[in-house]
């Protein structure tokens, strides 16, 4: 029997953006068999299914979801050597605090993103320079299609940038576990890829640093935009990157340089980072702020971060139909400044932009 039922249950305490309806029906799963045994039942019965894990990748509508809403709070760390498994709901940021006091490196630099690491496959969770990608070796998943648990090769798992083959198929796969190949470096991090984080640390990049080093900088810069979880901090009643940053083709870049210009002038440089086979990568955050949107813009319950311009916040009282009406609008200016139309990151339930 699953661990805890609940009906017409509140869902926006289980969000990070502390927005959305009830769920018809809230069951909550603390073993990979109740996890199974409550998806097979959904589907059998052919009752839509939400997956909710740490919660800080959903936007949930204001009218709640009329299924069955499956909380993910599997425990379960386990190390061997340099291998790590974790159960899908094993809090992230604590896993990953955990692999730095055990000296091995491959993930520090994904300090205090929220979340459950079963989610971290299907974004492809990335910050600092770190994507899981790198360290993932497999991913545990319960097949809909074939009711069979199955094991997914980093291969087969069809990476890509905030992106898998996870995310492309939402409806088939639910991860249970997901296990890693993390690095002994003798109490060393990974080689510092990101400028950011480099300059903070006072080295080089592609020089390695102490593993607490490399967290505890990470933690600050991401505090400092608002993005590691505080109840007092209305500037973390978000989910991150609202919008991922876009990648263009050379021939879009061309064009968007040329908008950058008549804009701001010929002087002006957009961001612009390789992104392989002729696309370019731009900053999203820097599209929002040059198209007019700074930090704290807004008059609502719902409004830009203080601290980031790619936060979207729920400032106490927000609807998830505010926050809609706000990311509508940074989408509009954006596209209507620059030609590029920006994509939301978070799962969107029962709503859309």
């Amino acid at each position: 029997m699953p661990v805890q039922e609940l009906h017409d249950a509140p869902l926006a305490p289980l969000t990070t953006f502390r927005l959305g309806g009830p769920a018809a029906r809230l069951i909550t799963a603390t073993t990979d068999a109740e996890v199974v045994a409550a998806v097979r039942e959904a589907d059998d019965t052919g009752t839509p299914l939400l997956l909710i894990g740490g919660g800080s990748n959903l936007v949930i509508g204001d009218k709640g979801f009329a299924g069955t809403a499956l909380r993910i709070a599997t425990p379960g760390f386990e190390l061997d050597g340099t291998k790590l498994e974790l159960a899908a709901g094993e809090v992230w940021t604590d896993a990953v605090a955990h692999t730095v006091e055990a000296g091995l490196a491959g993930i520090e630099c994904l300090a205090g993103i929220p979340g459950s690491a079963g989610a971290t496959p299907i974004q492809n969770v990335g910050a600092y320079g770190q994507e899981v990608s790198s360290t993932i070796t497999e991913v545990i998943a319960y097949d809909r299609k074939t009711r069979e648990t199955v094991t997914v090769p980093n291969a087969d798992c069809a990476f890509s940038y905030r992106h898998s083959r996870f995310k492309a198929d939402p409806e088939r796969f639910v991860v249970l576990r997901v296990r890693f190949a993390l690095e002994d470096a003798d109490g060393l991090s990974a080689p510092i890829k990101y400028a950011e984080t480099a300059r903070a640390l006072g080295v080089e990049a592609g020089e390695r640093v102490p593993l607490a080093a490399a967290r505890e900088t990470v933690l600050k810069l991401r505090s400092g935009k608002g993005m590691v979880l505080d109840p007092e901090d209305h500037d973390t009643w978000s989910a991150g990157s609202f919008f991922t940053n876009p990648i263009l083709t050379d021939e879009e870049f061309a064009a968007f340089h040329a908008r950058v210009q008549a804009r701001l002038g010929t002087d002006a440089t957009p961001p612009a980072y390789p992104a392989g086979n002729g696309h370019t990568k731009t900053s999203a955050a820097w599209l929002i702020d040059k198209s007019g949107f700074t930090k704290g813009y807004g008059t609502g319950p719902a409004r830009i971060s203080t601290k980031h311009t790619l936060a979207l916040t729920n400032r106490g009282e927000a609807t998830t139909e505010d926050l809609l009406a706000l990311a509508r609008e940074v989408v509009a200016g954006v596209h209507a400044a620059f030609g590029i139309t920006l994509v939301n990151e978070p799962v969107m339930v029962g709503v859309s932009l």
